[in-house]
């Protein structure tokens, strides 16, 4: 009797100060929140990590990097909470449902970042797969998410307004032109991943090339909003996804699944310097192995051309040239050349005279698509190609220098510089 009278004296004089016993009622609240939190994670996260770990599938990185259980996990101090309020005393009730509603408010949020997080991961695991570069999934990954987030945005404001989710979307046609203007991006980003993904047009790894927004380098992410090219001096540019559809870029892909790469350039020749060969150059240029057959079958298709017009003039009579013949050498050195492709085009053509000269172009393509090997091949032939041009009698044409200039009058240049020096 003693000790129930001794509980009763403690109840009686609690009673004299509510907001003690409410304090006390909320500590042991908040204590045993956090003791369920500390069971949660510690206990219960950690045996069912190491049981997924145990899996031959799981996958350590991924799952460090998200953790999923553990997020889940802090759904259980605020059950607790939601749970355990109501039984606290002197609390209005006003209290007690706000902190109900924050409570399932953080519950919603926490369940979206975790399916976030679990999208997240399935993205991952996703890209791993070889076949992943042809066909991403990140900007759908993205838009499923937003989704998500839109729907937990909608059961929270339903859970503070006290009215389901239906009754909301019901209230939000009249917004929905409102909605439209809001997220025109996202719907035209959306239109755009459908139509690049359907056709194929860009895959990461591409190397694209878009001069109207500066891009000129590989394709290194692509999402639902836009696309990143890393150019080649390292920097970075952001396309919108649906400017890919909208405007025009130009895309290497075919090139690196061909294995070759074009070489377009001219050697502008001085067309001063074209004349025919004498039996005298001809004679030399007979010693050149890629020119003994060449040289020898025209000889030999002239000879009997000219001998049907014997009566005609000699200037009537076809002979050969020394930019014809140059031609020649070019096709015959480019098709044993080790670095250009034998089974692409091949071409040596010239252009239209311009003022600047007279173009000669070489139309091939190298076997590589490496960069550096690729411009060592381009020099390389046009080393070789602007060596041995004087041995057809053969210019080129570049503008005139100071040191053209100077060469022509070296007397009044050193008059001038005699004056100069005696003022």
């Amino acid at each position: 009797m003693e000790k129930f009278a001794f509980i009763q004296n403690i109840q009686d004089w609690s009673d004299q100060y509510p907001w003690l016993e409410m304090l006390t009622s909320l500590s042991l609240l908040v204590f045993f929140a956090v003791l369920a939190n500390f069971i949660a994670k510690q206990v219960v996260v950690r045996g069912i990590r190491k049981l997924i770990l145990k899996l031959k599938f799981a996958n350590s990185e991924v799952l460090s990097e998200h953790n999923v259980i553990r997020r889940v996990a802090n759904i259980v101090p605020a059950i607790v909470i939601i749970n355990g309020i109501p039984t606290v005393p002197h609390l209005s009730e006003k209290v007690i449902t706000l902190i109900q509603m924050l409570g399932q408010a953080f519950i919603f949020l926490t369940i979206a970042l975790a399916i976030s997080e679990c999208l997240s991961i399935f993205n991952l695991v996703y890209q791993k797969n070889p076949k992943s570069r042809n066909k991403p999934i990140k900007g759908y990954l993205q838009l499923v998410k937003l989704i998500i987030y839109i729907v937990c945005a909608l059961l929270i404001l339903g859970t503070f307004l006290k009215k389901d989710v239906f009754s909301l979307l019901a209230g939000f046609g009249a917004m929905a032109a409102v909605l439209m203007l809001v997220f025109q991006n996202t719907i035209l980003s959306l239109v755009a991943s459908v139509q690049i993904s359907s056709y194929d047009m860009v895959r990461i790894g591409d190397w694209i090339e878009m001069p109207s927004l500066n891009a000129d380098g590989d394709v290194i992410d692509m999402s639902l909003h836009t696309i990143t090219v890393q150019n080649f001096d390292k920097t970075f540019t952001t396309i919108p996804t649906n400017k890919l559809v909208t405007d025009t870029f130009k895309n290497w892909r075919g090139m690196k699944q061909l294995g070759a790469r074009r070489i377009k350039r001219s050697i502008f020749i001085d067309q001063n310097s074209v004349h025919f060969l004498s039996a005298q150059e001809q004679k030399k240029l007979q010693s050149f192995l890629l020119l003994g057959d060449y040289l020898d079958e025209k000889q030999n298709e002239l000879k009997e051309f000219n001998q049907q017009f014997l009566n005609d003039a000699a200037f009537n009579q076809r002979r050969l040239t020394n930019i014809g013949t140059f031609r020649a050498y070019v096709t015959a050195y480019l098709k044993q050349h080790s670095g250009i492709s034998q089974n692409q085009t091949i071409m040596v053509r010239q252009l239209q005279a311009t003022s600047e000269g007279l173009p000669l172009e070489i139309y091939a393509f190298a076997n590589t698509t490496i960069w550096g090997d690729y411009e060592m091949i381009q020099s390389d032939i046009f080393d070789h190609l602007m060596a041995i041009l004087p041995e057809f009698g053969l210019k080129i044409y570049q503008a005139p220098s100071g040191t053209d200039l100077q060469a022509l009058y070296p007397q009044n240049h050193d008059q001038k510089n005699e004056q100069m020096f005696s003022s």
